[in-house]
């Protein structure tokens, strides 16, 4: 039985190899200390295969393209440094495995041989984002056989079961292999970046470091699209395939070092894998609920949701429909990804002929209108849990002592002004707490006076 022993993600910069870099190297002295550090930590492994993912791979939006050919040879000659050079035979075994336990899990792989290499128009070859991540290994002594790959634009969704997919073939092989996620953080950290400037690219990498440092998951995999592709990153697709290997096991490790002087972010960490636990699997979590088991509110919710993102046409009212969902009432869909909020958008007052129908359009605004969120996809579809709050008549209240978050919900006013907070949220205990972020919601001031409201909702899981 194989093992997947470490993840580690480095970064690919060619200034960090001696050879280009030369007295430049002083200002990326900990990126460099750190690539050492992990490269002999892995060597003493002594490793029976290497496998790497590069973001200047062979990219497919919607496939992960895998080299397929005997070999594969590489130089830094590009970056005045040819006596820079390497050759590694890849391990086709291995890399098929990988391909076939994708494919089982519906991920479409490329297996890239010299047939369909010729056919993307792609020359196999090592290029930067794997040389200097290798350079490093080499220099530590590791020089074993390769599978290499690159990522791809798929959903993150899938870049996560693939990275488990990858882990799944290791243990069924006889290989013990490290795992090289490459990629570089935001390129567009100050006015000399080579992507030119966004206040947001160091923000991403701030919100990244952090995420990885506390071994996040969940949090890396809701990180907003657009705050990545303001960041102008190129590690971020890499780094989630390689914590998909993780799924399901318990780590140890963290970062050993961020820095960014040219205006792009370099991170260095790294994660040993321990004893498994399925209680750290996100996959094993994902929802698998039976639409016998779903509550008729929920079911409807998600029906609507899937039956518009697969036809583009509105769900009709089912016929002979339960009693309490003839009435008509304000509702509110949630919808959740991984543990956290994907989308939530409601009517305080009805606007449909009754609830059944307020669950249909409502649950399309939440998937498809929350301005907070970008559209779900079909891709998601599988990975989404919903609620639905059906709300009961608002009452008006003249202080907080008559509010009790984990009962009531509550709407402030203010004018034109008006937010709503639903009860029995995770992490708003008290009143204060719940006024606040309601307030904030509707753009009220902390100390600017306001209508209070509150209402009890059915909530329906």
């Amino acid at each position: 039985m194989g093992r997947l022993l470490e993840v580690i993600f480095l970064p690919h910069p060619p200034i960090m190899v001696p050879e280009v870099g030369g007295e430049e190297l002083t200002k990326i002295a900990s990126t460099v200390a750190s690539a050492r550090e992990v490269a002999r930590e892995a060597a003493k492994f002594a490793p029976d295969v290497v496998v790497i993912i590069s973001p200047h791979g062979p990219v497919f939006r919607d496939a992960v393209g895998l080299w397929a050919t005997y070999e594969l040879k590489g130089s830094l000659a590009a970056f005045r440094a040819p006596q820079v050079k390497f050759r590694y035979i890849l391990d086709q075994e291995l890399t098929r495995e990988i391909a076939a336990a994708a494919s089982q899990e519906g991920i479409q792989v490329v297996l890239l041989d010299e047939n369909n290499s010729r056919r993307y128009g792609l020359v196999p070859e090592l290029d930067h984002g794997m040389m200097v991540p290798l350079y490093f290994l080499r220099e530590a002594g590791v020089e074993g056989p390769l599978v290499a790959m690159g990522m791809a634009f798929m959903p993150r969704e899938k870049l996560y079961a693939f990275g488990a997919a990858l882990a799944r073939a290791i243990k069924s092989s006889s290989r013990r292999a490290i795992l090289i996620a490459s990629g570089d953080l935001s390129h567009r950290l100050t006015p000399e970046a080579p992507a030119g400037y966004d206040p947001q690219g160091e923000i991403f990498d701030g919100r990244l470091k952090d995420l990885i440092a506390a071994f996040d998951v969940t949090g890396i995999l809701n990180l907003p699209e657009e705050l990545a592709e303001r960041a102008g990153e190129c590690g971020l697709r890499s780094f989630i395939m390689g914590l998909g290997a993780l799924d399901g096991y318990r780590v140890e490790g963290g970062v050993f070092s961020y820095e960014g002087p040219f205006g792009v972010g370099y991170l260095v960490a790294r994660f040993l894998v321990r004893e498994e636990d399925p209680d750290r699997s996100l996959l094993k979590k994902k929802p698998e609920q039976k639409e016998a088991e779903l509550s008729f509110p929920v079911r409807l919710a998600k029906e609507s949701l899937e039956h518009y993102l697969h036809t583009g046409r509105i769900l009709p009212v089912p016929k002979d429909l339960p009693p309490e969902m003839e009435r008509r009432a304000g509702v509110f869909v949630s919808i959740k990804k991984f543990g956290q909020l994907r989308g939530c958008i409601g009517t305080v007052s009805p606007v449909r002929s009754n609830i059944a129908e307020e669950i249909i359009y409502n649950a399309l605004s939440a998937g498809l209108e929350d301005p907070r969120f970008p559209p779900v996809t079909v891709e998601e579809l599988p990975y989404l849990e919903y609620s639905v709050d059906v709300l009961e008549e608002p009452e008006p209240v003249s202080s907080l002592e008559e509010l009790d978050p984990r009962v009531y919900g509550v709407i402030v006013s203010s004018g034109r002004k008006k937010g709503l907070l639903l009860p029995d949220l995770e992490g708003i205990d008290t009143p204060e707490e719940q006024v606040a972020i309601a307030k904030r919601k509707a753009g009220i001031g902390p100390n600017e006076p306001c209508r209070l409201q509150r209402f009890r909702v059915t909530r329906y899981r």
